[in-house]
């Protein structure tokens, strides 16, 4: 699923096989793919398990099985560079693969999710957010920002940051796309960046902070009347301020609606006024997708335990970790019969070692069972006559 000569046309790009006599980036990324799908905690782990590769080696075109010294030497000097690049160049050439989903409709291809996660770490490698405790020792964090579509189920665009990071900066990453419509908490509001994006034509939808200066221009008593769960849809004006002094206001929605389910008010604010308040608060609710995707990362994979204490390391693993999750993702969209994520991982890790079509498989396991009852009763018929 990886084509070599894609992948090394990258390496020759970037240079990363630059004064590497033996262990050249393919064999690194074969590692750290191999250690994300076994679930090895450690270097000792990784260099000892990968042992059982050795005569397995041709069809996978590893050069080198590492040593402890040198995969750990790699993980702190190779630059994670080229690691985002063959992720993302992953991604493009299975893009048509995770649009294409069977679950998802039509209407949300254009629906785009912002959201973070924090990566807690053992050391003080990169400064995390809250209070330092009582004993005086913190602990370090990366913040994982991601934007993701809503039928791709994996990350588009992904951006490494200190835990301690102000989640609003990821918006000056994203590429805003005309027409497109995205979601996210609280931790995102930027008036002039909202400003912008209805000037383009780009929606959003966000919750609403409530202590917020607005005027309200008129109210959409209509949306109150016959939609469920509305409590108040109004058309507002927001002041964009600079050293206290407002420059300007512009015009956005405010909607108040009563969740039935979780029993509870939400409060919406929004540039996407053709539609039914209703239809806004079911967007919003699709936010959770991503957290689903953050929530299948950190139990399927072993993002507690890395293999360097430093942060070109961590970052090299995560990436590896991602560009697993794709793969697995690609394969699951691919194969008709319906299997959950984790069952999908653990007959990776149990077949690491074993040639096998993954997908066909997946398809009909009772299949090679019936093979071997098969194989089984001639035997049995041979030696009883």
């Amino acid at each position: 699923m990886i084509d070599f000569n894609s992948v090394q046309r990258l390496i020759r790009e970037n240079g990363s096989d630059n004064y590497y006599k033996k262990f050249k980036t393919w064999d690194h990324m074969i590692t750290m793919i191999f250690t994300v799908l076994s679930g090895c905690s450690s270097l000792r782990e990784v260099a000892g398990a990968m042992l059982g590769l050795k005569g397995k080696i041709k069809h996978l075109q590893l050069g080198t099985i590492a040593r402890r010294s040198t995969l750990s030497d790699a993980n702190k000097n190779r630059n994670a560079l080229v690691f985002e690049k063959i992720y993302y160049m992953l991604y493009h050439s299975y893009k048509r693969f995770l649009s294409d989903s069977r679950y998802k409709l039509q209407k949300d291809k254009n629906l785009y999710v912002i959201d973070s996660t924090v990566i807690s770490l053992f050391k003080a490698i990169l400064k995390c957010a809250g209070r330092r405790p009582a004993s005086g020792k913190q602990k370090g964090g990366i913040k994982v920002h991601t934007l993701m579509n809503l039928q791709e189920e994996v990350p588009k665009l992904v951006w490494f940051t200190s835990g301690a990071t102000n989640d609003v900066l990821f918006l000056q990453k994203i590429p805003f796309e005309k027409g497109n419509i995205y979601v996210f908490d609280r931790g995102y509001i930027n008036y002039p960046v909202f400003e912008q994006m209805t000037l383009n034509q780009v929606g959003y939808v966000t919750r609403f902070k409530e202590n917020t200066t607005y005027i309200t221009i008129y109210e959409n008593v209509a949306s109150r009347c016959f939609e469920k769960g509305v409590l108040k849809d109004e058309v507002i004006e927001l002041p964009i301020r600079k050293n206290g002094k407002i420059l300007r206001v512009f015009k956005q929605r405010r909607i108040v609606y009563w969740d039935d389910q979780n029993q509870r008010i939400f409060e919406f604010l929004t540039n996407l006024f053709e539609l039914d308040a209703e239809m806004v608060a079911d967007i919003y609710k699709k936010r959770w997708e991503i957290e689903l995707l953050f929530k299948q990362l950190k139990q399927n994979f072993p993002l507690k335990y890395f293999l360097g204490d430093n942060q070109n390391a961590i970052t090299i693993q995560i990436w590896a970790t991602l560009i697993v999750n794709l793969l697995l993702t690609v394969i699951r969209k691919q194969v008709q019969r319906h299997w959950s994520f984790s069952n999908i991982v653990s007959f990776c890790r149990l077949h690491l070692f074993n040639y096998i079509h993954l997908v066909s498989f997946l398809e009909n396991p009772e299949k090679d069972w019936m093979k071997e009852l098969i194989i089984d009763e001639y035997q049995l018929s041979i030696f009883t006559g």
